[in-house]
């Protein structure tokens, strides 16, 4: 069954007209985007104003689960200010899973250097290599990151 059957007539993602559902994936697309940015070249705690209040953040690697924009700031703010990182994303497919909600899959490849002092690096190997599975949710007037 198709569990759009089970939302509120006015909530279903066929609810939208195609521009509507045009701009809620570009914001969702967005969003993923502007997390790697801030990541990498901005305030690393600032992503937490990306995330919806009870905002999740879940990482297999080290059992990693913060929930909510307090916590979701101070981990990434945590990062060690020495680290020079790029992240590359492509293939970002999101789907709406209704008027207020979506799910995105983004392919990235992370490359990473501890301990950096400024100035032009070698090309080195990439650190990471993987597949962010994000949901979002319109709230506070905007499109947000519930779970990444």
């Amino acid at each position: 069954m198709d569990t759009t059957d089970a939302l509120d007539p006015l909530d279903r993602p066929d609810h939208l007209g195609p521009l509507d559902r045009l701009i809620a994936e570009r914001a969702c697309e967005r969003l993923v985007v502007e997390f790697v940015r801030r990541l990498d070249l901005g305030e690393p705690g600032d992503v937490a104003e990306l995330f919806t209040p009870d905002g999740l953040w879940e990482w297999a690697e080290g059992d990693r689960r913060i929930e909510g924009r307090d916590a979701l700031r101070t981990y990434f703010a945590g990062r060690p200010a020495d680290r020079l990182s790029r992240r590359l994303c492509t293939n970002i497919l999101v789907t709406l899973t209704s008027a207020s909600t979506a799910t995105a899959s983004t392919y990235f490849t992370t490359f990473r250097v501890d301990g950096h002092t400024g100035g032009m690096l070698p090309p080195r190997l990439p650190v990471q290599v993987g597949r962010y599975e994000d949901t979002f949710r319109l709230a506070e007037g905007r499109w947000r990151l519930a779970a990444g």
